[in-house]
């Protein structure tokens, strides 16, 4: 290529390039295409606001999750879910008792406006640890929220799951994947019936 001259060069350039310029000629009653716009993501700031208030629960929990078992246990008790942040955070309570005894918790919900999702902090009395947030958002009245974490030294996937928030009877289920998220087992269901408040004295 040093032997070639820069004038023969350019020539070359110009023949390769003359085709490519009657292709884009052709054809030039085409419609144009508008590029789409981007979705919006819808605002979930009120997803939860459905839960506040008292509810009866009915909770079953797999006493031995991710070993096989289909041992389930029973738990009745009660709960609170009040509005924080005028519905942007939650904190809502739990008590039963069963069993196997005493189960008392809570978790706190928080809203980011910016990825417009919830995280989900819970925290049981028996150890007061609050453990890492579960992260994620509704869809078709469906919610769906993942963590990472550790079951018996060992690395896992969690998953809560929320449906039926807009009813009297809204319904969850947390569940365990030890194989990337590409099987579930759940471990822990618990159906909520709205205990309605008393009619105020006149």
């Amino acid at each position: 290529m040093s032997h070639v001259r820069p004038h023969l060069l350019a020539l070359g350039l110009v023949l390769a390039l003359t085709p490519l310029r009657g292709l884009a000629r052709q054809n030039p009653g085409a419609p144009k295409t508008s590029p789409r716009p981007a979705a919006v993501a819808r605002d979930g700031q009120h997803d939860f606001d459905p839960l506040v208030g008292s509810w009866k629960y009915r909770l079953k929990r797999l006493r031995h999750p991710l070993s096989g078992s289909d041992d389930w246990i029973e738990f009745e008790g009660s709960g609170v879910c009040v509005k924080v942040w005028d519905g942007r955070a939650q904190l809502d309570t739990i008590e039963v008792d069963g069993p196997t005894g005493h189960i008392e918790g809570l978790t706190l919900r928080t809203y980011d406006p910016a990825t417009r999702q919830w995280s989900l902090y819970w925290a049981n009395s028996k150890d007061g640890t609050v453990v890492p947030p579960q992260i994620g958002e509704f869809k078709d009245g469906r919610g769906e929220f993942y963590a990472q974490d550790t079951f018996n030294g060992r690395s896992i996937l969690c998953r809560y799951v929320w449906t039926n928030l807009n009813t009297t009877t809204p319904h969850f289920e947390q569940s365990f994947s030890e194989d990337g998220g590409r099987t579930w087992e759940v471990n822990w269901i618990t159906d909520q019936t709205r205990v309605n408040a008393p009619a105020a004295s006149r």
